[in-house]
């Protein structure tokens, strides 16, 4: 997904570690799945179990062996 690097380089980086990476849309991207803006970006880069605190939508994908979910807070 070409599209993903731009996705990446536009978000705002809030958590890195071995097993995820966590991303803030701060500036209104939309979602390649639904094209409707999302919240957060999540990289799981190995098996990993996600404790979500909020009510979400999440598209997810793949992209290089890493699941994607981009996620949709419910207002």
């Amino acid at each position: 997904m070409e599209e993903f690097d731009t996705i990446v380089g536009s978000v705002t980086p809030r958590e890195k570690s071995p097993t995820v990476d966590i991303y803030q849309n701060t500036v209104g991207l939309a979602c390649p799945a639904c094209d409707e803006p999302f919240d957060d970006l999540i990289v799981c880069k190995e098996l990993t179990r996600l404790n979500l605190s909020e009510r979400m939508d999440i598209c997810p994908t793949t992209h290089e062996g890493s699941t994607v979910i981009f996620t949709h807070k419910e207002e």
